[in-house]
């Protein structure tokens, strides 16, 4: 039941927490303004300022200057090794093992169908999250036809305790992007390994928002996006995780060029290279690869284990701040309330949701509407504050109560 007789509390608690807040002056680091609340990074990651002076010195001195020769000279061949390994730290990974190229669809493609490869013989089905993105079920649809598998949608907590000697691979999301609610990523991969599977997580929606341990956990093959919360720019490259003792193993259902063993050679028969650079196919995107790289220098001097202290603070802060303002039985919490089972955003289901959501949005309070009645709001700890979150709360109270 709403209370507006909190409201003074609540700002001097948003005030005391931004006061406290150990990564405050990270916000300064984005393009940003305080006129609007920027609640989906969920979505798009804000604009680091660092992204427009470096694209800058690419286009006109490395490309414009220097041209072909910055294959070389300016490390373009090697960025897909040195940015994964940038981001490998962010994920839990060892050097090594991470590469960066080609869109998340595309990623999940070659995972998937790699990790099926793998299995042990005689396997017959893919897992996939029932709740899915719907993307990665469209790729696991298309991986089981080229493979002769069936695909099997399971609830994301239940596929650990559903795979069985038929289980060849499953392919499950870290963070579910309608709800918020994380998954037990050590435990169902070490399920699917006791059923002689492998695991093959989306990390779409964890990633740069709370710490991920792929190496800890034994996670076979990994996918993310890095336009979320890596704040790498629309389009921006998606990376492929491949376990070391399962690189040399690692059969891409889409060998090219690049992740050949000598490319430039231009040999007819196909001999992969060594490493994660099996993941490679074709030419590397460089602009948006080196956007990326520029991007990721938010992240210097900052741990995951502060910006997922942040995250479930703020969290904590704007559902404590809803179940205040909001007027009685106008929205019902869909985001887990259990830190264990909350990824960095928080999903309201509400009627007319489509009409509040463009409500908000013209009064500076930028979420994004799922259908056909989910309000969500992504949490970027890098630049949100505890100020956002309250006032984001006040505006959507008005706007509910406008609209019941």
């Amino acid at each position: 039941m709403s209370d507006p007789t909190r409201a003074p509390e609540l700002t001097a608690r948003a005030a005391a927490l931004d006061a406290a807040d150990p990564l405050a002056a990270v916000r300064d680091r984005f393009v940003l303004d305080d006129a609007t609340v920027y609640l989906d990074g969920n979505s798009l990651g804000a604009l680091p300022a660092e992204v427009l002076p470096r694209l800058a010195d690419v286009v006109t001195r490395e490309w414009g200057e220097l041209r072909i020769r910055s294959w070389e000279e300016s490390g373009w061949w090697t960025a897909p090794e040195r940015i994964g390994d940038r981001i490998a730290p962010l994920v839990g990974a060892a050097p090594g093992q991470v590469v960066v190229g080609d869109s998340t669809s595309v990623n999940v493609f070659k995972a998937l169908v790699a990790a099926v490869r793998m299995a042990p013989p005689g396997r017959t089905e893919i897992l996939v999250d029932a709740a899915t993105f719907p993307t990665d079920g469209y790729i696991a649809a298309a991986a089981a036809r080229l493979t002769g598998h069936t695909v099997r949608p399971v609830p994301a907590a239940e596929v650990g305790a559903a795979a069985g000697p038929a289980t060849a691979a499953a392919l499950v999301n870290h963070v579910d992007y309608r709800t918020g609610r994380l998954h037990d990523m050590g435990g169902t991969t070490a399920a699917l390994h006791a059923a002689g599977a492998l695991a093959v997580w989306d990390l779409c929606h964890s990633a740069g928002a709370l710490p991920v341990a792929l190496d800890a956990d034994g996670v076979d093959l990994a996918v993310g996006c890095t336009y979320k919360y890596l704040n790498g720019g629309p389009g921006s490259p998606a990376y492929l995780y491949v376990r070391r003792e399962l690189q040399p193993r690692f059969d891409s259902p889409l060998p090219g060029w690049n992740s050949h063993a000598d490319p430039f050679g231009m040999a007819p028969g196909y001999q992969p290279a060594e490493g994660a650079v099996r993941g490679r196919v074709g030419t590397p995107e460089i602009l948006s690869l080196l956007a990326l790289e520029a991007a990721l220098d938010v992240w210097d001097g900052v741990t995951t284990e502060d910006v997922r202290a942040k995250s479930l603070a703020l969290t904590d802060f704007f559902l404590d701040c809803t179940a205040a303002l909001l007027p009685a039985g106008r929205a019902e919490f869909v985001t887990p309330a259990p830190h264990a089972e909350r990824g960095s955003q928080v999903s309201l289901r509400c009627a007319g949701a489509a009409e509040v959501m463009r409500e908000l949005t013209a009064r500076g309070v930028v979420g994004d509407f799922r259908p056909p009645d989910i309000l969500r709001f992504g949490f970027t700890p890098l630049y949100t504050r505890y100020a956002d979150a309250l006032r984001a709360a006040r505006i959507l109270a008005d706007v509910t109560e406008g609209t019941a």
